[in-house]
């Protein structure tokens, strides 16, 4: 038995016009059901109105709003370099380090110290001009503990800072820095203690924004 073949209706002799009319009307309701097609219903094209397309981002943003970000983001940058510089020159001391290591840990100090005047800096703007009022940090206490936090790290840091200077005079002649046990592991210590006082001051710092410290700290809570 041949297999079953679906006729075409001028085949079959039926007239082709109620088909047509039939898809016709169906392609119709499909394209306002779903908001496309040349059938779109008057709803979508009210929604259209009142939902224009967004504007580009930067043009979307307050020119105020630039300055602020910007040097927030340069505040936080800075702060992770910082401790990625620190983590990098804990994990690298030890006596004796061959010359990789060596040169390595010299230019981790050298974007360390860049990283930390980039901290310094945006936080002086942020607190002057880019932040929330002088007022607001200046009257917290526990500002004054970061900014002590902060001058009792970058004060350890010179004992590290003059070392590696120390070593960059033999490197450039080609010879390795004499490091003993001892020294690697004042370095250490001091590493860590810088790294502890890294970890406090984004403590501090999301204490602060919340209005811990503050005169009227808890009122209306």
């Amino acid at each position: 038995m041949p297999p079953a073949r679906f006729s075409r209706p001028a085949e079959l002799g039926l007239p082709a016009t109620p088909l047509t009319t039939a898809s016709r009307l169906l392609v119709k309701s499909h394209g306002e059901a779903n908001g496309s097609g040349p059938g779109r219903s008057p709803r979508w094209l009210r929604l259209q109105a009142d939902n224009p397309k967004p504007m580009p981002l930067l043009d979307a943003i307050p020119p105020e709003v630039l300055p602020r970000a910007g040097t927030a983001y340069l505040h936080y940058l800075g702060f992770m370099v910082c401790f990625g510089a620190l983590v990098l020159e804990r994990r690298l001391i030890k006596p004796n380090p061959n010359k990789a290591d060596a040169t390595l840990m010299v230019i981790t100090d050298v974007v360390y110290g860049l990283a930390a005047l980039a901290l310094l800096g945006s936080g002086i703007l942020r607190v002057l001009y880019f932040g929330q009022g002088a007022e607001f940090y200046t009257e917290n206490p526990l500002f004054w503990w970061k900014v002590g936090l902060y001058i009792g790290i970058g004060t350890l840091s010179l004992y590290p800072t003059i070392t590696y200077i120390l070593w960059a005079i033999p490197l450039r002649k080609g010879e390795l820095p004499k490091v003993s046990e001892a020294l690697a592991n004042r370095l250490a210590w001091i590493l860590n203690i810088e790294l502890a006082g890294f970890a406090l001051i984004p403590l501090m710092a999301t204490l602060m924004a919340r209005g811990v410290g503050l005169a009227n700290y808890g009122q209306g809570l």
